[in-house]
């Protein structure tokens, strides 16, 4: 258990990291779940386009929202952004700038399968199999084809084993043509994705460093306070539920010196300590009180320093110094006699 709690400490220690890593085994995955992924498209007119841009489409989403759930910093965003004003405001720039953190690590496994499906080019020669260009890579001059012929037709290009139009269009040709405009949109999409990048993680600091620097330190200090009010809050309940159970044992213990005429047990020693942790707060409405008046009204962000006990002498009120101050000449003279 110590060294499962070592790496706990650690992970919560390395939070960014940690996500870091895991936005890059979920692109990992995503990549690999395609390859495992068994591609058949329907080959009817109705349902090629539907089944290819779902295939394109529907797994990068569902990626995109795992990216959201996987990260811990979600529920202090919405948190943060449903509370209410209370003696607190919200910064909607510090909003802004842990939802764009986490969208980024979280798109990261859509982009990764949307880039190899295109490079793959299956999704797109189901989809646009029937918009080829027969005019220009086949015979136009087939005779006896309807329009709806023609499209039943060209919908089993990707199905070569069922395709039965090679006087219309050979079915290579139709592949090579498709698979190589979902290549080229394939890389177009990994040169925008990475040039988005850069300007994000680059340019963005330069134009508004201070708005950058404000938002990443209250960010961070967001995060940092839950953790430690959930810290508080677990060392708080542990003592409350110590000094209840102890107070539980100490009175059966007297219930029963009562009836077996045996003297009750002295009380532990580290029962005073957890008293001193409950910092006042020792029954359970007073707790929910307090836990209220943290999400609505949360303390203002403006330290105050302890301010020192007046009319007694300890903040040197009224009394007068034991020496009054020196000249400069007189005062070397002054330590030499002393």
């Amino acid at each position: 258990m110590d060294k499962f709690r070592m790496i706990f400490q650690f992970l919560q220690s390395n939070q960014e990291s940690f996500m870091n890593g895991i936005c890059g085994i979920m692109a990992l995955a995503s990549a690999q779940m395609y390859s495992a992924f068994d591609f058949n498209c329907p080959c009817l007119p109705h349902y090629n386009l539907a089944y290819g841009l779902g295939i394109l489409l529907v797994p990068p989403f569902i990626l995109f929202l795992l990216g959201f759930v996987l990260n811990n910093n979600i529920s202090m965003l919405a948190e943060e952004w449903r509370r209410p004003q209370g003696q607190r405001g919200k910064d909607r720039a510090v909003l802004r700038y842990m939802f764009c953190s986490m969208a980024q690590r979280a798109m990261i496994a859509p982009v990764v399968w949307v880039s190899v499906t295109l490079l793959d080019g299956k999704c797109i020669t189901c989809a646009f199999c029937t918009s080829v260009p027969v005019e220009t890579l086949g015979n136009s001059s087939h005779p006896g084809l309807s329009q709806g012929e023609m499209k039943r037709v060209l919908a089993r290009i990707p199905c070569k084993e069922i395709y039965d139009g090679q006087e219309l269009i050979a079915n290579e040709v139709a592949i090579r043509y498709l698979r190589c405009i979902s290549q080229a949109l394939g890389w177009c999409f990994v040169l925008l994705m990475t040039t988005l990048a850069f300007l994000v993680r680059s340019l963005r600091p330069c134009f508004t460093q201070a708005a950058f620097l404000k938002s990443r330190y209250w960010s961070h200090y967001i995060d940092i306070e839950r953790k430690l009010f959930d810290e508080t809050c677990a060392e708080h309940a542990r003592s409350f539920a110590k000094v209840c159970i102890q107070q539980f044992f100490e009175g059966m213990s007297t219930d029963l010196a009562a009836a077996r005429c045996h003297p009750p047990r002295k009380a532990p020693a580290d029962a005073g300590e957890a008293t001193e942790k409950l910092l006042g707060i020792t029954d359970q409405g007073t707790m929910n009180m307090a836990l209220k008046s943290w999400h609505r009204c949360k303390p203002p962000l403006h330290l105050h320093p302890p301010a020192l006990p007046s009319g007694n002498g300890w903040a040197g009120e009224g009394q007068p110094p034991a020496h009054p101050p020196l000249p400069r000449r007189e005062t070397a003279a002054y330590y030499s006699r002393v």
